[in-house]
Protein backbone atom coordinates (compact mmCIF):
# COMPACT_ATOMS: atom_id res chain seq x y z
CA UNK A 1 0.00 0.00 0.00
CA UNK A 2 1.11 3.31 -0.94
CA UNK A 3 -0.94 6.91 0.30
CA UNK A 4 0.23 9.12 -2.44
CA UNK A 5 -0.41 12.73 -2.45
CA UNK A 6 0.32 15.21 -5.74
CA UNK A 7 2.47 12.60 -7.68
CA UNK A 8 4.56 15.55 -8.73
CA UNK A 9 6.85 14.21 -10.94
CA UNK A 10 4.72 11.65 -12.52
CA UNK A 11 2.24 14.31 -13.40
CA UNK A 12 5.56 17.04 -14.64
CA UNK A 13 6.25 13.81 -17.18
CA UNK A 14 2.42 13.13 -18.38
CA UNK A 15 2.14 16.71 -18.83
CA UNK A 16 4.97 17.26 -20.88
CA UNK A 17 4.33 14.31 -22.78
CA UNK A 18 0.47 15.31 -23.46
CA UNK A 19 2.29 18.70 -24.61
CA UNK A 20 5.08 16.84 -27.34
CA UNK A 21 2.01 14.73 -28.25
CA UNK A 22 -0.52 17.02 -28.85
CA UNK A 23 -0.40 16.88 -32.59
CA UNK A 24 -1.86 13.49 -32.45
CA UNK A 25 -5.01 11.76 -30.58
CA UNK A 26 -6.64 8.64 -30.96
CA UNK A 27 -9.83 8.34 -32.96
CA UNK A 28 -12.60 8.63 -30.71
CA UNK A 29 -16.01 5.76 -32.21
CA UNK A 30 -19.11 5.83 -30.83
CA UNK A 31 -20.29 1.84 -31.77
CA UNK A 32 -23.62 0.42 -30.99
CA UNK A 33 -23.19 -2.81 -29.13
CA UNK A 34 -25.91 -5.53 -28.16
CA UNK A 35 -26.88 -6.97 -25.22
CA UNK A 36 -28.17 -10.81 -25.16
CA UNK A 37 -29.04 -10.56 -21.34
CA UNK A 38 -31.42 -7.36 -21.66
CA UNK A 39 -32.26 -7.93 -25.82
CA UNK A 40 -30.79 -4.10 -26.68
CA UNK A 41 -28.93 -2.06 -27.89
CA UNK A 42 -26.41 -0.46 -26.10
CA UNK A 43 -23.69 2.49 -27.22
CA UNK A 44 -20.22 2.99 -25.89
CA UNK A 45 -17.65 5.06 -27.00
CA UNK A 46 -14.10 3.16 -27.84
CA UNK A 47 -10.57 5.42 -28.24
CA UNK A 48 -8.21 3.73 -29.96
CA UNK A 49 -4.70 5.04 -30.36
CA UNK A 50 -3.11 6.71 -33.07
CA UNK A 51 -0.85 3.70 -33.76
CA UNK A 52 -3.85 1.65 -33.83
CA UNK A 53 -3.58 -1.72 -36.14
CA UNK A 54 -4.99 -4.50 -36.64
CA UNK A 55 -1.49 -6.62 -36.96
CA UNK A 56 -1.17 -5.28 -32.74
CA UNK A 57 -2.62 -6.10 -29.97
CA UNK A 58 -3.15 -3.29 -27.54
CA UNK A 59 -4.73 -3.36 -23.60
CA UNK A 60 -7.60 -1.59 -22.75
CA UNK A 61 -9.07 0.05 -19.97
CA UNK A 62 -13.18 0.33 -19.13
CA UNK A 63 -13.92 3.76 -18.01
CA UNK A 64 -17.54 4.18 -16.50
CA UNK A 65 -19.45 7.28 -16.40
CA UNK A 66 -21.12 8.42 -13.22
CA UNK A 67 -24.79 8.33 -12.11
CA UNK A 68 -27.39 10.25 -14.36
CA UNK A 69 -24.42 10.20 -16.88
CA UNK A 70 -24.57 8.06 -19.90
CA UNK A 71 -21.36 7.02 -22.42
CA UNK A 72 -20.25 10.37 -23.87
CA UNK A 73 -19.55 11.78 -20.67
CA UNK A 74 -15.94 11.15 -20.79
CA UNK A 75 -15.17 12.23 -24.14
CA UNK A 76 -16.82 15.24 -23.49
CA UNK A 77 -15.98 16.28 -20.54
CA UNK A 78 -12.08 15.21 -20.52
CA UNK A 79 -10.75 16.87 -23.68
CA UNK A 80 -7.23 14.91 -23.50
CA UNK A 81 -9.01 11.56 -23.33
CA UNK A 82 -7.90 10.45 -26.91
CA UNK A 83 -4.16 11.98 -26.20
CA UNK A 84 -3.88 9.97 -22.86
CA UNK A 85 -4.89 6.81 -25.49
CA UNK A 86 -2.25 7.66 -28.25
CA UNK A 87 0.51 8.24 -25.54
CA UNK A 88 0.11 5.52 -23.73
CA UNK A 89 -1.07 3.51 -27.10
CA UNK A 90 -3.97 1.41 -25.68
CA UNK A 91 -7.60 1.58 -26.36
CA UNK A 92 -10.24 3.24 -23.62
CA UNK A 93 -13.93 2.14 -24.14
CA UNK A 94 -16.78 3.95 -22.12
CA UNK A 95 -19.88 1.63 -21.67
CA UNK A 96 -23.29 2.85 -20.91
CA UNK A 97 -25.01 2.51 -17.58
CA UNK A 98 -28.38 3.73 -18.04
CA UNK A 99 -28.19 6.69 -16.02
CA UNK A 100 -28.39 5.03 -12.68
CA UNK A 101 -27.45 1.56 -13.06
CA UNK A 102 -25.11 1.26 -10.50
CA UNK A 103 -23.59 -1.37 -12.63
CA UNK A 104 -25.20 -4.27 -11.04
CA UNK A 105 -27.35 -7.36 -11.99
CA UNK A 106 -31.09 -5.99 -10.37
CA UNK A 107 -32.26 -8.68 -8.16
CA UNK A 108 -35.59 -6.59 -8.50
CA UNK A 109 -35.70 -5.76 -11.94
CA UNK A 110 -34.86 -8.69 -14.99
CA UNK A 111 -34.65 -5.73 -17.38
CA UNK A 112 -31.41 -4.36 -15.37
CA UNK A 113 -28.08 -6.36 -16.41
CA UNK A 114 -25.16 -4.26 -16.16
CA UNK A 115 -23.35 -6.22 -14.49
CA UNK A 116 -23.60 -9.06 -17.17
CA UNK A 117 -22.53 -6.55 -19.53
CA UNK A 118 -19.81 -4.56 -19.21
CA UNK A 119 -17.93 -7.35 -18.03
CA UNK A 120 -19.08 -10.22 -20.13
CA UNK A 121 -20.93 -8.90 -23.06
CA UNK A 122 -19.29 -5.90 -23.48
CA UNK A 123 -15.84 -7.32 -23.41
CA UNK A 124 -16.62 -10.04 -25.15
CA UNK A 125 -17.89 -7.42 -28.08
CA UNK A 126 -15.09 -5.19 -27.71
CA UNK A 127 -12.62 -8.80 -28.17
CA UNK A 128 -14.46 -9.46 -31.50
CA UNK A 129 -14.40 -6.07 -33.26
CA UNK A 130 -11.03 -4.60 -32.04
CA UNK A 131 -7.78 -5.74 -31.94
CA UNK A 132 -7.09 -6.24 -28.14
CA UNK A 133 -4.78 -8.83 -25.39
CA UNK A 134 -7.89 -11.19 -24.64
CA UNK A 135 -6.62 -11.90 -20.95
CA UNK A 136 -7.00 -10.48 -18.00
CA UNK A 137 -3.56 -9.28 -17.58
CA UNK A 138 -4.86 -6.45 -20.96
CA UNK A 139 -7.82 -5.36 -19.32
CA UNK A 140 -8.37 -3.12 -16.51
CA UNK A 141 -11.63 -0.78 -15.47
CA UNK A 142 -12.37 2.19 -13.00
CA UNK A 143 -14.76 5.04 -13.41
CA UNK A 144 -16.19 7.95 -11.19
CA UNK A 145 -18.90 8.18 -8.32
CA UNK A 146 -21.45 5.49 -9.53
CA UNK A 147 -18.30 4.67 -12.01
CA UNK A 148 -16.00 4.27 -9.15
CA UNK A 149 -18.32 1.90 -7.52
CA UNK A 150 -19.27 0.20 -10.16
CA UNK A 151 -15.53 -0.24 -11.42
CA UNK A 152 -14.07 -2.37 -7.33
CA UNK A 153 -17.43 -3.91 -7.63
CA UNK A 154 -16.92 -5.97 -10.96
CA UNK A 155 -12.95 -6.26 -10.67
CA UNK A 156 -13.51 -7.75 -7.17
CA UNK A 157 -16.34 -10.04 -8.50
CA UNK A 158 -14.38 -10.84 -11.87
CA UNK A 159 -11.10 -11.07 -11.19
CA UNK A 160 -10.98 -13.46 -14.15
CA UNK A 161 -11.46 -10.64 -16.32
CA UNK A 162 -9.72 -7.82 -15.50
CA UNK A 163 -5.97 -7.84 -13.59
CA UNK A 164 -6.28 -4.28 -12.73
CA UNK A 165 -9.32 -2.01 -11.38
CA UNK A 166 -9.15 2.02 -9.63
CA UNK A 167 -11.87 4.30 -8.85
CA UNK A 168 -12.60 8.18 -8.67
CA UNK A 169 -14.62 9.42 -5.83
CA UNK A 170 -16.21 5.77 -5.88
CA UNK A 171 -19.54 5.25 -3.67
CA UNK A 172 -17.60 2.68 -2.18
CA UNK A 173 -20.34 1.90 0.75
CA UNK A 174 -23.85 2.87 -0.16
CA UNK A 175 -24.83 1.93 3.31
CA UNK A 176 -24.84 5.53 4.53
CA UNK A 177 -26.74 7.22 1.68
CA UNK A 178 -29.87 4.92 1.42
CA UNK A 179 -32.50 7.66 0.17
CA UNK A 180 -29.77 8.68 -2.71
CA UNK A 181 -29.11 8.51 -6.55
CA UNK A 182 -31.92 5.58 -7.19
CA UNK A 183 -30.27 2.72 -5.40
CA UNK A 184 -33.22 1.42 -4.05
CA UNK A 185 -34.48 0.99 -7.78
CA UNK A 186 -32.05 -1.61 -8.47
CA UNK A 187 -31.34 -3.43 -5.08
CA UNK A 188 -34.83 -2.49 -2.97
CA UNK A 189 -35.01 -0.09 -0.33
CA UNK A 190 -32.34 -0.78 2.67
CA UNK A 191 -34.75 -0.98 5.23
CA UNK A 192 -36.78 -3.88 3.44
CA UNK A 193 -33.39 -5.43 1.04
CA UNK A 194 -30.43 -4.78 3.97
CA UNK A 195 -28.87 -7.72 2.83
CA UNK A 196 -28.90 -6.67 -0.55
CA UNK A 197 -26.97 -3.70 0.66
CA UNK A 198 -24.84 -5.60 2.51
CA UNK A 199 -23.80 -7.69 -0.18
CA UNK A 200 -23.40 -4.98 -2.54
CA UNK A 201 -20.84 -2.53 -1.09
CA UNK A 202 -17.83 -2.87 -2.15
CA UNK A 203 -16.27 -2.47 0.94
CA UNK A 204 -18.08 -5.34 2.23
CA UNK A 205 -16.30 -7.70 -0.90
CA UNK A 206 -12.62 -7.16 0.73
CA UNK A 207 -12.64 -11.10 1.31
CA UNK A 208 -12.93 -11.69 -2.36
CA UNK A 209 -9.49 -10.09 -2.40
CA UNK A 210 -5.87 -12.14 -2.04
CA UNK A 211 -3.12 -9.63 -2.08
CA UNK A 212 -1.47 -8.94 -5.51
CA UNK A 213 -4.35 -10.70 -7.28
CA UNK A 214 -6.02 -7.05 -8.34
CA UNK A 215 -3.89 -4.06 -9.24
CA UNK A 216 -5.83 -1.42 -7.13
CA UNK A 217 -5.69 2.36 -6.98
CA UNK A 218 -8.51 4.54 -5.07
CA UNK A 219 -8.70 8.23 -5.06
CA UNK A 220 -10.73 10.19 -3.68
CA UNK A 221 -10.82 14.25 -2.70
CA UNK A 222 -11.09 15.78 0.75
CA UNK A 223 -14.18 18.03 0.15
CA UNK A 224 -15.67 15.30 -1.47
CA UNK A 225 -19.22 13.75 0.62
CA UNK A 226 -17.47 9.84 -0.44
CA UNK A 227 -14.20 10.79 1.40
CA UNK A 228 -14.75 9.41 4.52
CA UNK A 229 -16.31 5.71 2.98
CA UNK A 230 -13.18 5.80 0.65
CA UNK A 231 -10.78 6.17 3.63
CA UNK A 232 -12.45 3.59 5.35
CA UNK A 233 -12.18 0.96 2.40
CA UNK A 234 -8.86 2.19 2.20
CA UNK A 235 -8.09 1.49 5.86
CA UNK A 236 -9.70 -2.06 5.73
CA UNK A 237 -7.88 -3.04 2.87
CA UNK A 238 -4.71 -1.82 4.79
CA UNK A 239 -5.25 -4.19 7.62
CA UNK A 240 -5.69 -6.77 5.40
CA UNK A 241 -2.80 -6.54 3.45
CA UNK A 242 -4.23 -6.15 0.45
CA UNK A 243 -1.25 -4.16 -2.27
CA UNK A 244 -3.22 -1.00 -3.38
CA UNK A 245 -2.46 2.94 -3.97
CA UNK A 246 -4.52 5.80 -1.80
CA UNK A 247 -4.70 8.87 -3.56
CA UNK A 248 -5.65 11.73 -1.20
CA UNK A 249 -5.59 15.92 -1.63
CA UNK A 250 -7.82 18.61 -2.07
CA UNK A 251 -10.68 18.41 -3.89
CA UNK A 252 -14.55 17.70 -4.42
CA UNK A 253 -16.92 15.65 -6.40
CA UNK A 254 -16.63 17.05 -9.77
CA UNK A 255 -15.20 17.06 -13.26
CA UNK A 256 -12.14 19.21 -12.61
CA UNK A 257 -10.98 17.21 -9.52
CA UNK A 258 -11.91 14.05 -12.32
CA UNK A 259 -10.43 15.21 -15.28
CA UNK A 260 -7.21 15.16 -13.36
CA UNK A 261 -7.47 12.38 -11.59
CA UNK A 262 -7.75 10.38 -14.63
CA UNK A 263 -4.39 10.82 -15.69
CA UNK A 264 -2.90 8.92 -12.50
CA UNK A 265 -5.74 6.23 -12.98
CA UNK A 266 -4.03 5.46 -16.83
CA UNK A 267 -0.56 5.82 -15.62
CA UNK A 268 -1.23 3.14 -12.88
CA UNK A 269 -3.02 1.26 -15.17
CA UNK A 270 -0.44 1.43 -18.22
CA UNK A 271 2.19 0.77 -15.57
CA UNK A 272 1.14 -2.48 -15.12
CA UNK A 273 0.17 -3.49 -18.89
CA UNK A 274 3.83 -2.74 -19.26
CA UNK A 275 5.31 -5.10 -16.45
Amino acid sequence: MRNIGMYPKVFLVLLLMVVAGSALAGTVDTVKTFSPSMKKEIKAVVVRPASYSKNKTYPVVYLLHGYSGNYSDWVSKVKNLPAYADQMDLIIVCPDGNFSSWYFDSPIDSSWKYETYVAKELVNWIDEHYSTIRKREGRAITGLSMGGHGALYLAFRKQEVFGAAGSMSGGVDMRPFPLNWDIAKRIGTFKDSPQQWEQRSVINMTHLLVNNALALIIDCGTGDFFYRVNVNLHELLRERNIAHDFISRPGAHNWEYWDNAVIYQLTFMNKYFRK
